[in-house]
């Protein structure tokens, strides 16, 4: 199955809860799942969520919620599962910090974009440089003091959201600097910096039945 092209909304009201894929929208009187909290389909508002899920169902709910957080494939998540557990350390943390070094989600969080969704639209239309050599794979692993950047030919569509980001506070983990218009990824993440709605022993545990 390939990456989902379809509505966001609907993602959060599969899952039952905000997964705060648009962001500011989230936020407003505009979210759907705040005017329409049911799952989607024609019966949606007559149907009920069941009462008691299985320990199957919950832990397939959660590893579907990372998935669609971070707007991946189930292959592709399953590969980086795959990858954190061959890594010393506790696998579910390995996990989330593998998906938090991803490219398209760095330019998220220093505030590129507005949403994973969006980052990973300009990493695919080479707006981004790592290191100053243009990158367009929005999996790409960034390590510690990597430094990425919009391409001098993209710097005029960003004018705007320069600004917004030299005022933006940063994750402990990373820095803007305002004259080179550039970010910077400083160390290693701990699991207190990673504030996504996410369980992760209960997708180590899905994975591992």
């Amino acid at each position: 199955m390939g990456r989902y092209t379809g509505p966001l909304c609907k993602l959060c009201r599969r899952r039952g809860e905000k997964l705060y894929l648009k962001n500011e929208r989230c936020f407003s009187s505009k979210c759907s799942f705040s005017r329409r909290s049911y799952v989607p389909g024609v019966s949606g508002p007559k149907r009920r969520r069941a009462k008691k899920m299985s320990d199957y169902s919950i832990r397939l709910n959660e590893k579907q919620k990372a998935r669609q957080i971070y707007g991946m494939g189930e292959k592709q998540f399953r590969k980086f599962f795959m990858i954190a557990s061959r890594k010393k350390g506790i696998t579910g943390e390995n996990l989330l910090k593998l998906l938090e070094f991803r490219l398209d989600n760095f330019v998220y969080r220093v505030g590129f974009a507005v949403s994973r969704f969006q980052a990973r639209q300009f990493v695919r239309h080479g707006h981004i440089l790592v290191n100053s050599k243009k990158v367009n794979i929005p999996s790409y692993i960034l390590k510690v003091n990597d430094e990425i950047a919009i391409g001098p030919t993209s710097q005029k569509m960003f004018k705007d959201t320069f600004e917004v980001v030299a005022k933006k506070k940063m994750p402990p983990y990373c820095s803007f600097d305002k004259e080179k218009k550039t970010a910077k990824l400083l160390t290693s993440l701990n699991r207190e910096d990673i504030d996504v709605p996410v369980d992760e022993q209960l997708i180590v545990e899905y994975y591992s039945r």
